[in-house]
């Protein structure tokens, strides 16, 4: 899981009810994760970052912090930090803090409520500083803002191993844009999760507090506010499961009875105990995640670990 922001509202709404409508009819039926970000949806990934069996976040922040004078050395002098799917952007205020003289902060976020809000708060505590938030879908082609300070170079910040919510041929496509816009002398600084026991990675997905089901639950709401649909969150289940063949988490929703659902002027059947995919979480080791950003022009300049190796963060640079 992370804070993948691929916004519902940034095109057409006729385009993605075609790809929410294809994807209920696959087998398995899927959802994009992008849905689940609506602002509860948001709040709810905030939550979930805070629950102890969710690792991801405490221990990408623990690795920023051990190690934030080599990433901001690395990163470099008078750039224009782009994130790609922002959230709060805790990560991002320890490295805006040790940043060198940065030209300006580009935050992408598809909830752009939450973003308007995060913005305000970082342009208060970093008063000298430009920041230019962009809500949009960072999948598709976005037109960012030109800071008032010429940057050095573009940095890519995509934190969160949001790049394992991608298949392997999207991911290799979103690295590949993230080249284009960093350009020749920019860089790449992404967190990538590790392989590891299937135990821990199922715990971290199944919460005892039940914040990720609420998280999951919560996309069929925003569904119902983007298309008129009618699904019942109540008629479902959250639940995730480590496929070891393709070394990712899946996130299911659970049928719990037989269903017929009306999504704008279609409708579907669902089967007791049939589910709905809604995301992949793709998990990495160094060597695999080093050449899957080899293919898109990338190539590996650091890596930072924790010391059991349950998380990444890499910085990139153009091949």
């Amino acid at each position: 899981m992370s804070n993948l922001q691929t916004a519902a509202q940034s095109s057409p709404l006729s385009d993605e009810l075609d790809e929410l409508m294809s994807g209920l009819n696959e087998t398995p039926k899927r959802v994009s994760p992008k849905y689940f970000y609506d602002e509860r949806g948001s709040q709810l990934f905030e939550s979930i970052c805070e629950q102890p069996e969710y690792y991801p976040t405490r221990t990408e922040l623990k690795i920023m912090r051990t190690h934030i004078d080599e990433i901001s050395s690395a990163v470099g002098t008078r750039v224009a930090l782009i994130e790609y799917g922002s959230g709060a952007s805790v990560k991002t205020r320890l490295l805006l803090e040790h940043l060198k003289d940065p030209a300006a902060y580009i935050p992408i976020d598809i909830s752009g409520e939450f973003l308007a809000s995060v913005a305000r708060q970082l342009r208060s505590e970093f008063s000298e500083l430009e920041i230019l938030p962009v809500a949009a879908d960072f999948t598709r082609k976005v037109r960012l803002p030109n800071p008032k300070i010429e940057p050095t170079r573009r940095v890519i910040y995509f934190p969160g191993s949001t790049i394992g919510n991608f298949s392997p041929d999207e991911a290799r496509s979103l690295l590949g844009k993230m080249r284009a816009e960093a350009g020749d002398d920019g860089g790449l600084l992404i967190g990538a999760d590790l392989v590891k026991s299937k135990a821990v990675l199922e715990a971290a997905y199944n919460d005892t507090a039940g914040v990720t089901a609420q998280f999951n639950l919560n996309l069929l709401e925003h569904l119902n506010a983007l298309f008129d649909a009618d699904f019942a969150p109540a008629n479902f289940r959250h639940k995730a499961v480590y496929d070891d063949e393709h070394s990712r988490i899946e996130m299911r929703l659970i049928s719990l009875k037989d269903q017929r659902i009306t999504v704008a002027d279609d409708e579907i059947s669902i089967q007791a105990g049939e589910y709905l995919v809604t995301e992949h979480s793709h998990k990495f080791t160094l060597e695999s995640f080093a050449k899957m950003a080899g293919s898109a022009g990338f190539e590996i300049q650091q890596t930072w670990t924790d010391p059991d190796e349950l998380f990444s963060v890499q910085y990139f640079v153009a091949a």
